[in-house]
Formats: C-alpha cells, sequence, structure tokens
C-alpha cells in the first residue's frame, strides 16, 4: 500500500522518506555538534573547551622546591612529595615531567643529572619516566645505610623535656622514611605514644586513638594543659612567697622597733669605738677629763661658769686641795 500525507493525496516514494530520515539525521548531528547549544534532552550545553596542556611556566607557578643533594634524607622525602604534588596540581604531562623536575636541581645534584645526560643523550635521559627518575635519584642519595641510621634514630626517639611539638616534626618526618620499620598505622600509633613523656602517656594510651593525626592532638592538648597548670602552680607559690616575706619584713619592723623603745628608754648601748675608757669619768676619750659643775652636775664649765640656778646647798664657795680652783672638790679634781 503507498504512504500518503495526512490531509494530501501525493504518495510518498521509498527514497523521499530515506532522504528525510537523512537530512534529520544529519540536521541533528549539526546541529548537537557545531553549535553546542542543545543537548539530547533538549537542554543547553555550553561549548567544551579544549584542555590546555601545562607549559613550564604554570608548572613554576605552582612553587616547586629547589634540591642540591646536601639536604640528606629527610629533605629528599620533601622533594618528591612536593614535585609530585606539584605535578598533579598543574596537570602537568607524563612526558614533560623529568624535564620540568629536573630544571630544580642545583649544585652536586644537578652535577649528577647532567653525567647522566651525558652518558645517556638527551633525547632518551627526558624520555626517562618519573618512576625510573625518582629511582635513579633515591639510589644516589638514599643508601640502606642511612635509611639503617634513620630506623636507630626512630627506635630510640622520646621527647626531651616537653618539647612535644620538637619530637611530633622529627617523628613524622623519620616515619616518611622508615616504611618497613613502621608498616602500617597502627604501629607509628604505638611508636609514637611510646615516645611521650611520663606525665601523658598514660592518658594518651587510655584514650585507645586509631589514627596518628588524633594521638599527635590528644598529646598536644595534654601537654598544654600540663604546662598551663604547672606555670599557674609556679605563679601561686610566688604569691604565697611575696606574702610571707612581706609579713615576715613587718614582723622584723615591729622588733626593730620595739627594741630601739627599750634601749632609748633605760639601756645604754655599747660602745662601739677605738679609745679607751677614762676611770674617773666613766667615758671614752684620750685627752683630760672635762670639769664638771657642782651646781648641774655636767661636764666642759665649772660652776662659777653654769648658767643653772645656784642651789641653796651649794651657796658655798668649794675649793680643791688638789689644784686649788675653785668649784669642785678634790675627788672631783680633772688634774
Amino acid at each position: 500500500m503507498p504512504v500518503t500525507r495526512q490531509g494530501t493525496n501525493d504518495a510518498m516514494t521509498p527514497e523521499s522518506i530515506q532522504a528525510m530520515i537523512d537530512r534529520a539525521i544529519q540536521r541533528n548531528s549539526t546541529h548537537t555538534q557545531d553549535d553546542g547549544s542543545q543537548s539530547s534532552g533538549g537542554g543547553i550545553r555550553r561549548p567544551v573547551q579544549p584542555t590546555r596542556v601545562c607549559s613550564y611556566p604554570d608548572f613554576m607557578k605552582c612553587q616547586p622546591l629547589n634540591f642540591k643533594g646536601t639536604e640528606g634524607v629527610v629533605g629528599l622525602s620533601q622533594w618528591l612529595k612536593k614535585m609530585e604534588s606539584v605535578f598533579h596540581i598543574s596537570d602537568c604531562a607524563i612526558e614533560n615531567q623529568v624535564k620540568f623536575a629536573t630544571c630544580t636541581l642545583l649544585g652536586v645534584a644537578l652535577t649528577w643529572w647532567n653525567g647522566h645526560v651525558r652518558t645517556l643523550g638527551n633525547d632518551a635521559a627526558y624520555a626517562m619516566s618519573w618512576g625510573t627518575f625518582k629511582k635513579k635519584l633515591t639510589d644516589k642519595y638514599y643508601p640502606n645505610g642511612e635509611i639503617k641510621k634513620l630506623e636507630i634514630e626512630l627506635w630510640n626517639l622520646k621527647v626531651r623535656g616537653n618539647d612535644v611539638a620538637a619530637y611530633t616534626q622529627r617523628f613524622q618526618e623519620l616515619a616518611l622514611m622508615c616504611t618497613k620499620f613502621l608498616a602500617d598505622e597502627t604501629a607509628k600509633i604505638d611508636k609514637y605514644i611510646g615516645g611521650l613523656p611520663d606525665n601523658i602517656h598514660g592518658n594518651v594510651m587510655s584514650a585507645r586513638p586509631m589514627t596518628l593525626n588524633f594521638a599527635i592532638e590528644l598529646a598536644n592538648d595534654l601537654i598544654d594543659q600540663k604546662l598551663r597548670t604547672y606555670a599557674e602552680r609556679q605563679a601561686e607559690n610566688k604569691r604565697k612567697l611575696d606574702n610571707n616575706n612581706h609579713d615576715q619584713q613587718q614582723l622584723l619592723k615591729k622588733q626593730y622597733v620595739v627594741q630601739d623603745y627599750v634601749v632609748g628608754s633605760g639601756e645604754k648601748k655599747p660602745y662601739g669605738g677605738s679609745k679607751p675608757l677614762c676611770r674617773k669619768c666613766n667615758y671614752h676619750h684620750e685627752r683630760e677629763c672635762a670639769p664638771k659643775c657642782t651646781n648641774c652636775k655636767k661636764f666642759g664649765h665649772l660652776a662659777k661658769d653654769c648658767w643653772h640656778p645656784i642651789n641653796a646647798n651649794n651657796q658655798r664657795t668649794i675649793t680643791c686641795y688638789e689644784c686649788g680652783n675653785q668649784g669642785h672638790y678634790r675627788s672631783d679634781c680633772p688634774v
């Protein structure tokens, strides 16, 4: 039966039907691929941008580390980790990884790489994979003897004093290299807790941390709390000591005041000079005794020169039989 259009009497041949199908397919393909404005579901599709190849300036913008060959095993491990991170961030192509990475070599490390380039040639050297280059570099600056030394250091590593931060940093550095010594996370946690000081070791152990990061955070929190408590105790002891010293000083001042009052009220202070004691006047001096007034009983003047009123009992003139002067008796004669 011939195929007819609805509402018309014109017949459609198989050739015309196939032509319509081809035009529809071509129209749909052109609209999807060239314009990129509609998707198969009728939505809006953005044009697809081609992936840009990572260039050397793009690689250097990620600030890769330099390696001189004198940083030791720790420095080499940090350089390798940083370089692999830069590869991932910059989307560096596999064929450019060794080429870009070797541009960060300096000093003896650059001399070592230039020797490989001369031996293998530029094309073969820079066609090397990152894994092969990493193995050659670790064989050169990562000898087995050095790893053994680091394992011994890690085995004996402990916290010095209360410096948990320095212990943690060194432990993490050594754990990156001693992968055979610390095979899994549990071994790392046990070794880390084993090096902690006694004042926090039991608390961290009883918490049963499941990850190394949790054990590190717990140890730092505990040691900070211990140090704060110790500082508070020191401040409290200092305050009490200052108060005790103040109280003692006040007590000594009171004692000095009492002693001064007792000495001033009746006691005679001992003589501290070097002059001899006179038997007549009972004072310390070197020359002859000063005259003593019979009126006021004071030394330094006679009764005739006394400015005090003359007593009635002393109105009679007194004469010394020793010197002949008036105003004193022979027993009081200064000669």
